[in-house]
């Protein structure tokens, strides 16, 4: 399999779309976003590492994490599974539960599709429930960006 495409996102201040190709079949990619694996490579050190992921993988089954700033800072975040599709589609909400700068704690929708290629599988995320709230959609579409950086470099060591 080939190596990665370099991570894209863009948005329209109402969704974010971002997708990456990585040399991986989907059912690992899939196990890698829903498992606490997540944990060994979910951010980094300059940024923030998710600690504390705990996930009941079922339709209405609930999720939560903690993004755990560099300086010690922790920011939970959780949300509910609504559609699972393994290792096709993934539908899950997001909720911040603190004040997110320029998002609060508003409940958003995140999809993931699992697409099947020659050289693995691209993976697309779909993030709405930005109406309006320029600052914070382009904020998250460079937080897709890093996000599908990180899970490619892990996938494809």
């Amino acid at each position: 399999m080939a190596a990665a495409t370099l991570p894209s996102a863009v948005n329209d201040n109402r969704t974010v779309l971002a997708t990456v190709d990585i040399a991986a079949p989907p059912q690992r990619i899939f196990t890698a976003l829903t498992t606490r694996e997540v944990e060994t490579w979910w951010g980094s050190p300059e940024t923030y590492r998710v600690r504390n992921w705990n996930a009941d993988l079922r339709v209405g089954g609930r999720w939560t994490l903690d993004v755990v700033r560099p300086d010690g800072g922790v920011f939970p975040a959780s949300g509910q599974f609504l559609e699972i599709d393994a290792p096709r589609t993934l539908v899950q909400t997001r909720k911040y539960e603190w004040d997110f700068p320029e998002l609060g704690r508003r409940e958003t929708r995140v999809t993931f599709q699992f697409d099947a290629i020659p050289a693995g599988t691209r993976l697309t995320v779909r993030h709405d429930g930005f109406a309006g709230l320029w600052a914070a959609a382009r904020e998250h579409a460079a937080g897709w960006e890093r996000f599908l950086g990180w899970l490619a470099a892990y996938l494809e060591l």
